[in-house]
């Protein structure tokens, strides 16, 4: 089931990227999220072409070249993945290799994709190689592409993530992220055997985010689309310092 929340996303949205956003803690994982998908790409995901962007991993030192692959093949035991959802094509974009090649030869790679699945990590680090790569530059033009994001991949649009969740910096400590939405994503709600991701966890770090919030588990997934904020969930979530 879904809860429509009662506001547009405001100004920054619209002055930032027009992309569909599919932020999830999770993945896809659930019916509800599978068709608010769909939905956003229009047509069937076998006739849509993905690329998936695992860079954010790198940064996150829980990961490793394991779980980049394991990722990236849709090996997760039991769990959701992106890659394995039943697409036209899936194409892996490393943003950390960008730089090394000609701007004209990856662009179209990402204009001729339907979606970008964007996986989880360390939000600062995916921060830093979307800028550096000069994706972030790109998302405005990108107006008929889907972004789907997975905890980190999620979380790098929003203004700030704050300290717990920051493993790694360029230098200056800072916890702030792109901006692109104008609320804040904390994810994996009660995820089991992570003893800091508690509801209570959750409400003290949204007193300290500047904009409201929301704590999602991995059957929660937030939607943006021409503005419009809506929660799909067959799990657990809560607004927070609204």
């Amino acid at each position: 089931m879904s809860a429509f929340l009662d506001r547009p996303i405001g100004a920054r949205l619209d002055t930032v990227t027009s992309m569909k956003l599919l932020l999830t803690s999770g993945g896809v994982t659930n019916d509800s999220i599978r068709a608010a998908l769909v939905d956003m790409l229009g047509k069937p995901i076998a006739e849509c072409r993905a690329l998936f962007v695992p860079t954010a991993q790198w940064g996150q030192p829980a990961c490793s070249p394991e779980t980049v692959w394991m990722s990236a093949a849709d090996r997760w035991e039991g769990e959701a993945g992106l890659t394995g959802l039943g697409w036209k094509s899936v194409g892996l974009l490393e943003l950390t290799a960008l730089p090394t090649i000609e701007k004209s030869r990856w662009v179209s790679w990402v204009r001729e994709a339907d979606v970008l699945l964007v996986d989880g990590g360390e939000a600062t680090y995916l921060r830093h190689w979307m800028r550096e790569s000069g994706l972030a530059e790109l998302l405005p033009t990108l107006t008929e592409t889907v972004w789907v994001g997975v905890s980190a991949g999620s979380m790098v649009m929003t203004p700030r993530i704050g300290s717990e969740f920051v493993d790694w910096t360029s230098g200056d400590g800072s916890d702030e992220t792109l901006g692109i939405v104008d609320f804040c994503i904390f994810p994996h709600l009660d995820y089991p055997g992570w003893s800091e991701n508690t509801l209570e966890s959750a409400r003290r770090w949204a007193t300290r985010m500047p904009l409201p919030a929301y704590a999602i588990d991995d059957q929660t997934a937030i939607s943006v689309v021409d503005g419009v904020v809506e929660v799909i969930s067959e799990g657990h979530w809560e607004r927070l310092n609204a």
